[in-house]
């Protein structure tokens, strides 16, 4: 009897547990391991993949060429990163001071941008920063310039669109970790003497680093592997490392080494991670 109500509970548990272990591995599993068994093959003549081993792809990615595009790529989506940071710390500070109704309308102002598709955003500021956009249109009716601006298709015009469409992953867990600060701690170093600068860099600032260190790490792992922004508000001169693999699975044909970069990619995201789940242990 105990058997027969133990292969019960593990038949229901299969059956309640199949649709997501179907899910993860038809679509996370498989895919992975058919990631990892290409870095080892090399690239047919004309494109695809033949099967003889080698080690030629790792080699291929201490190419200064490569080495250049993923230093490149680290460089814009850490300035993103930090730009970021330094709104959305003051941002988040600020809706945790609000009252109630009014830290739900600013909440939802933040949220808003991405219940609309990501390629109308960027479509939007092209439109904005093109030459006869409202930037330009704007300061040529003020007459602070006599020329219309070019805004487009430079690194600035990047991380600008990396900034804007992952802000709010750096204010929402910020907002959280500052929300749930216990009042009296800011009350006690302020009776203690110490001054609002001396109190946020003693007390608010130390309590929400692990919030601050996810916040950084929701933002820079997009922007390090986005490659919509670059090729639409970049114009295809800045290319960083998503650009990269995808040309080398749609225009050379090259999936070893397309795999081979995306494992690299992996790798990077994986000790991200990592280094973030440590921190959260600490604090």
């Amino acid at each position: 009897m105990r058997s027969r109500a133990r292969r019960s509970r593990a038949l229901g548990r299969l059956v309640f547990l199949g649709p997501g272990l179907t899910y993860l591995l038809v679509l996370l599993l498989v895919p992975l391991a058919l990631l990892i068994a290409f870095t080892v093959f090399r690239r047919g003549r004309f494109g695809g993949v033949v099967y003889e081993v080698t080690g030629e792809n790792f080699a291929r990615l201490l190419d200064p060429l490569y080495l250049e595009i993923v230093l490149g790529s680290l460089k814009l989506a850490t300035i993103a990163t930090l730009i970021a940071l330094l709104i959305g710390y003051p941002t988040a500070y600020l809706i945790a001071q609000l009252p109630r109704k009014w830290k739900t309308i600013a909440l939802v102002a933040i949220v808003l941008p991405f219940w609309t598709n990501f390629l109308v955003r960027i479509y939007a500021w092209i439109i904005l920063l093109s030459g006869p956009g409202l930037v330009n249109s704007t300061l040529l009716d003020l007459g602070l310039i006599d020329k219309p601006l070019e805004l487009l298709y430079n690194q600035g015009t990047i991380v600008t669109g990396l900034v804007y469409s992952y802000l709010p992953l750096m204010v929402l867990p910020l907002y959280a970790a500052i929300e749930k600060l216990d009042p009296q701690l800011r009350e006690a170093s302020a009776n203690l003497g110490a001054s609002p600068a001396r109190t946020f860099a003693s007390v608010t600032l130390p309590l929400t680093l692990p919030a601050v260190f996810t916040g950084c790490l929701f933002v820079f792992v997009p922007s390090f592997g986005n490659f919509i922004i670059p090729e639409l508000l970049g114009g295809g001169r800045s290319i960083m490392v998503g650009n990269l693999i995808r040309d080398q699975f749609l225009k050379a044909r090259d999936w070893p080494f397309g795999s081979t970069l995306m494992l690299a990619l992996l790798a990077v995201l994986i000790i991200l991670l990592l280094l973030q789940a440590w921190s959260a242990r600490r604090a």
